[in-house]
């Protein structure tokens, strides 16, 4: 699921940036460049969602950009999206013919592990 929410990025006065979320009280990011801020408030969105949903807590509604004050002319008010996975493990059933399915238990390979990994690389 795709989320977007409001971030303040504020200039230190080293030239990096703290990056905060009004309606995400507590959820802080910091980057060395303006670049790196953007990649590191991204990161930070995607782990406080999924902190958030794993934990079952309401989601605060983002406020708009005209909603967000500024307190100094060093900030910056952007929008910050994060596509956030469900990476809860589900049991599905599959069939495969009983020489892998012995193969594999010899091999010691996980069927699932291995499955994930070709999903992934086949949806990637």
């Amino acid at each position: 699921m795709e989320y977007v929410y409001p971030a303040i990025f504020h200039k230190n006065e080293d030239g990096t940036y703290t990056v905060t979320y009004p309606n995400l009280p507590g959820c802080i990011s910091e980057g060395k460049t303006l670049g790196n801020a953007f990649f590191m408030a991204q990161s930070a969105l995607k782990q406080w969602i999924s902190y958030l949903t794993d934990k079952k807590m309401e989601l605060p509604a983002p406020s708009s950009l005209e909603d967000i004050k500024k307190t100094s002319d060093d900030e910056l008010v952007n929008f910050i999206c994060a596509d956030v996975k469900d990476s809860r493990a589900v049991k599905r059933t599959v069939s495969i013919p009983k020489w892998m399915d012995d193969k594999a238990v010899q091999s010691g390979l996980s069927l699932s592990r291995v499955l994930q990994d070709a999903l992934f690389e086949k949806l990637a």
